[in-house]
C-alpha cells in the first residue's frame, strides 16, 4: 500500500485506525474502496451487537443510533468517493502533470 492509500483511507476511517490492519486488508483485498467498506461494515456490525439505546432511570442514557446513523451514511457516500488506487471512468492510467513555478516579471 502506498502512502496516498494509506492517508486516503486515514481520512476515511479517522487516524487512530490501526495502519498494520489496514495493510493486512489491503494486501487480501487488494483496493482501498474495499479495505474501508469492509472496517465501516465490522462498525456498523458491533454497533448492532448492543442495545443501540440504554437508560438508567434518573442517572444517564446512552443513545447510538446517532452513530449508527453516521455510519450508514459513510458507507453510502463510500460509493461517490474516488480512490487513489481506482481509475476514474474513462481514465486508462493516473497521470501525473508536473508545472514548474515561475516568478512574476514586474514590468516598469
Amino acid at each position: 500500500m502506498d502512502i496516498a492509500v494509506r492517508a486516503w483511507l486515514l481520512a476515511q476511517l479517522g487516524p487512530t485506525t490501526d495502519t498494520a490492519d489496514l495493510d493486512a486488508r489491503y494486501t487480501r483485498l487488494t483496493s482501498a474502496r474495499a479495505v474501508a467498506n469492509e472496517v465501516l461494515a465490522e462498525r456498523r456490525a458491533k454497533l448492532l451487537a448492543d442495545p443501540l439505546r440504554m437508560t438508567v432511570d434518573r442517572v444517564v442514557t446512552i443513545d447510538q443510533s446517532n452513530n449508527l446513523a453516521g455510519l450508514e451514511r459513510q458507507i453510502t457516500a463510500l460509493v461517490d468517493l474516488v480512490a487513489p488506487d481506482e481509475l476514474v471512468d474513462g481514465e486508462e492510467s493516473t497521470d501525473l502533470v508536473t508545472a514548474p513555478l515561475l516568478r512574476a516579471r514586474r514590468g516598469r
